[in-house]
């Protein structure tokens, strides 16, 4: 006893602790020596919990130290983790002290360069193009002309009044602006709530749904732009049902939203331009169309007139078809009541044979009998002879008013002449009319004679005689 009295053990007068005073001491010296720090590293696996609670690994060659950020800080990240992803984590390292771990909760976390940005950059390309986000046969067609364009861009900067400006120029549209943040934390959200609200829009209702959508928004660096590379902003876009074109940055800078949207313009300037027609060039095409369709009629009706004078001038004479029908008719008409009166007379003929048989006492009865029987045919044929005579005068007239139409008296109402030798004789080429001597011209007011001095008359033409009906031709009855 006396020994362990004199020869104390090392560390026997040391104070003792419990595992949770240690603990929390231990707690206490990491979080007061690690309250702010900056780690850079590569986020290895994450892991997101129903809780709202992201963990996940920092890791380099050397080392993996846990990460964690809780539910309420999660929301204002402005980078999600990814795994494979070089951030710079911003917060403070703590202890989990029933693990005997230490670990860093996260508040902030960027991404470590321009390098790493890309990287990530065609990671989501990549993923969103598998998906069939970027192909072009679900890209819709812009309106040629939108009635109500919305814009969604900063309401301050010099953007949305180049697009107003542009717009008063070329065609003046109603425009309903979306303002958002352009940059930041707060504009995938914002820009992703701006393009699901105009959708969600009612067609006719008070606040009219745009026909179309620009997103758009000035150059800066890749940092600057990132808002318009989220996955969120990127789908947002592709189940756009309203057109919409993305004019993010300057003519060089392209972002996720340019691969999915429907239309991808350099500048927001050129985002207007795309979005209406110069409204002075609209009207020179329509007075051009207008012209070119008087122009077409005009022709179309010239063209149809000369094929009429062409097709008239190729009618067979109306004069000589007038002529042989009336000299049909004249012939008909002379024949005529000769027949009758053959026929008369023939019919007295037998009615004298059948007369003569007949007994004196009913001969008179019988006479009478045929004598009407006689005039009921004589009155049908008169009658039937009156009809055939007008159904002949009719057409002859209806000939007569052709003639009247298509003969040349009608052309020379309409400004020509008519020229032919003292016979009548129609001369038609200049030959003919130097030998023909005095000429008869035929005016629509009247008939003018040539002077006869030192013209020799050319010799008169025996004139044609008339055709004489065939001898072995039938009667008409």
């Amino acid at each position: 006893m006396s020994d362990l009295i004199d020869n104390p053990e090392p560390g026997a007068n040391a104070p003792e602790f419990s595992v949770s005073e240690i603990s929390g001491a231990v707690k206490r010296m990491i979080e007061g020596e690690f309250s702010h720090v900056r780690i850079r590293g590569e986020i290895g696996r994450v892991n997101r919990y129903a809780s709202g609670h992201i963990y996940y690994d920092l890791k380099d060659e050397g080392a993996v130290l846990n990460a964690v950020t809780w539910k309420g800080q999660a929301s204002k990240l402005s980078v999600q983790p990814e795994e494979g992803m070089e951030v710079i984590a911003v917060g403070k390292l703590t202890s989990f002290p029933k693990q005997s771990k230490y670990q860093m909760n996260v508040m902030e976390l960027r991404v470590a360069g321009v390098g790493a940005l890309m990287a990530m950059l065609e990671k989501r390309k990549k993923a969103l193009a598998a998906e069939g986000l970027f192909d072009l046969d679900r890209k819709q067609p812009i309106p040629y002309l939108p009635e109500v364009i919305g814009v969604v861009t900063s309401p301050s900067g010099a953007v949305i009044r180049d697009i107003l400006h542009r717009l008063r120029d070329r065609f003046p549209r109603k425009v309903l602006i979306w303002p958002v943040a352009v940059q930041g934390d707060r504009c995938a959200p914002e820009v992703t709530a701006a393009i699901e609200g105009f959708n969600k829009m009612t067609p006719g209702g008070a606040m009219p749904r745009p026909d179309l959508i620009i997103v758009a928004r000035g150059g800066g660096s890749i940092e600057d732009l990132w808002g318009f590379n989220e996955e969120n902003v990127a789908r947002a876009a592709a189940a756009s049902e309203i057109p919409l074109i993305s004019a993010v940055g300057h003519e060089t800078d392209t972002t996720l939203i340019d691969y999915v949207s429907d239309q991808r313009a350099p500048t927001p300037t050129a985002a207007a331009e795309l979005s209406v027609p110069v409204r002075s060039e609209l009207a020179a095409w329509l007075a051009g169309m207008e012209e070119r369709r008087v122009r077409a009629l005009a022709n179309g009706i010239a063209q149809r007139g000369q094929r009429l004078r062409d097709l008239s001038r190729a009618m067979p004479n109306p004069v000589e078809i007038v002529a042989m029908q009336q000299q049909r008719l004249d012939m008909i008409s002379a024949r005529l009541p000769r027949a009758l009166q053959a026929m008369a007379q023939g019919k007295r003929v037998q009615l004298a044979e059948k007369a003569a048989a007949l007994r004196p006492q009913s001969l008179q009865q019988a006479i009478s009998q045929k004598e009407q029987t006689l005039q009921r045919v004589a009155a049908n044929f008169t009658n039937t002879a009156s009809r055939q005579v007008e159904r002949w005068r009719n057409k002859l007239d209806g000939l007569e008013r052709l003639r009247g139409t298509l003969g040349y008296e009608a052309t020379i109402d309409r400004g020509y002449a008519v020229v032919r030798d003292l016979d009548g004789t129609l001369l038609s080429t200049a030959k003919a009319a130097h030998g023909a001597g005095p000429l008869d011209i035929q005016f629509k007011d009247g008939h003018f004679k040539t002077d006869t001095a030192n013209v020799t008359k050319p010799k008169s033409k025996p004139k044609k005689k008339p055709k004489e009906p065939p001898k072995d031709q039938g009667s008409l009855f």
